[in-house]
């Protein structure tokens, strides 16, 4: 879930920082409510725990860069290895950008701007990098000819250039992309739940071995809490979506939480959006909530807030598909030629999601800041107040521009 940032605010992209003696926040900064712990709402504490990132009480684990580089390298290489014998995943290549006109790139909200270009000997031709492979993973099960129950695991690299630059989002994402091959009658909850508890049994031993291998404490409780944005609504009305959150994580630790996307009664997001082309977020399920898909979330000890690992669920039929087009006023879309393929039958039923590297190395490697553990660029403010409290950015992301150049 991205954060509102004000632009303006060279704090923006940061956690809340609390005084040194009084544990109060900082009284010259605007912090945003979203970024906070909302019991003291609901329980009327004097004040909600908060990052101490920026108080000088936090330490890097490692302070070599290219020992810091072969910890991220263990950190994918374990936990693609645990994802490929789980979920029973093949790794294969993925593009680095797709055709506009083939409508396989993933719209997210429906509001988000592809990083978009054209061929040099071929103008009018609009390729994208993909925000994501939820629609060309679909259609690769089908292109590699995956039998049902076995699925494909990608490497895959992109650009959002509408994300919210803080201290867990970047403009590039890295993520491992996987899409499963399943039955029509696997189109259910007890399915979704049973592939939940395997991812996350995926990330439990990865968190095991980098704990053995580095030192570091191992955290995440062996079982997995699950929990419906359609309870969590009921039981908290009044709360935002990112407050329902930090209350189940920092309870539980480690939830998944079902039923993202789609419109409450009042026409305001359910919990966040969801593309109409991808997850089934409309079916009914047992508990009468809606929707088979869901986030995986922990809860993150140095942000001290929850922390979104992956987004995934069951994919739509021809049948649901049709329903979230026309409930999102996008009907056109099934002209496109993913679409046509999934109407017509030749693509496979599935269940998939991504799952954030750079996010997931974060989490396991304690870092403050996503800058820590991949490139990227970053509100150069922001960096410098990083700078002072010892947060050390990767790369370029500590450089604010070469004066000698120019962008255009």
């Amino acid at each position: 879930m991205a954060c509102t940032l004000d632009r303006n605010d060279p704090l923006g992209g940061l956690p809340p920082k609390r005084n040194a003696r009084s544990g109060t926040s900082r009284p010259n900064v605007s912090i945003r409510p979203h970024l906070l712990i909302s019991y003291a709402y609901f329980a009327n504490l004097s004040a909600p725990p908060q990052s101490d990132c920026l108080d000088g009480g936090y330490k890097p684990v490692f302070t070599d860069r290219l020992q810091l580089e072969e910890a991220l390298l263990f950190c994918k290489t374990t936990l693609e290895n645990n994802l490929k014998e789980n979920v029973n995943l093949v790794r294969v290549s993925a593009p680095l950008f797709v055709t506009r006109a083939s409508g396989f790139n993933d719209n997210l909200n429906g509001v988000e701007r592809p990083a978009t270009f054209e061929p040099r000997d071929f103008p009018g031709v609009h390729l994208e990098v993909p925000f994501s492979l939820a629609k060309w993973k679909r259609w690769a099960l089908h292109y590699y000819g995956v039998e049902a129950g076995k699925g494909i695991v990608t490497d895959f690299r992109g650009l959002r250039c509408d994300d919210d630059v803080d201290y867990t989002h970047s403009l590039y994402v890295d993520q491992f992309d996987w899409e499963k091959h399943i039955k029509p009658e696997d189109r259910n909850v007890e399915y979704l739940k049973a592939t939940v508890k395997a991812i996350y049994k995926a990330l439990y031993d990865t968190e095991q071995a980098v704990a053995k291998k580095y030192g570091i404490e191992a955290l995440l409780p062996e079982e997995l809490t699950f929990a419906t944005s359609d309870e969590m609504i009921k039981e908290h009305p009044h709360a935002t979506p990112k407050q329902r959150e930090n209350i189940l994580c920092e309870k539980h630790k480690a939830v998944f939480f079902m039923g993202i996307g789609g419109m409450k009664e009042d026409g305001s997001l359910r919990h966040d959006g969801r593309a109409p082309d991808y997850d089934d977020w409309i079916t009914e399920r047992p508990d009468g909530g809606f929707g088979l898909n869901g986030d995986l979330l922990i809860w993150n000890p140095v942000l001290k807030q929850s922390f979104e690992i992956s987004s995934m669920g069951i994919r739509v039929n021809p049948e649901v598909l049709l329903k979230q087009l026309d409930l999102c006023h996008v009907p056109e879309r099934k002209q496109f030629v993913w679409h046509s393929m999934l109407l017509d039958g030749t693509l496979p039923q599935t269940i998939g999601g991504g799952i954030g590297q750079s996010r997931t190395c974060q989490y396991l490697l304690r870092a403050c800041h996503i800058g820590e553990v991949q490139h990227g660029w970053y509100n150069p403010a922001e960096v410098d107040i990083l700078k002072k409290d010892g947060i050390n950015l990767l790369g370029l992301g500590e450089f604010d521009a070469d004066p000698k150049a120019k962008s255009t």
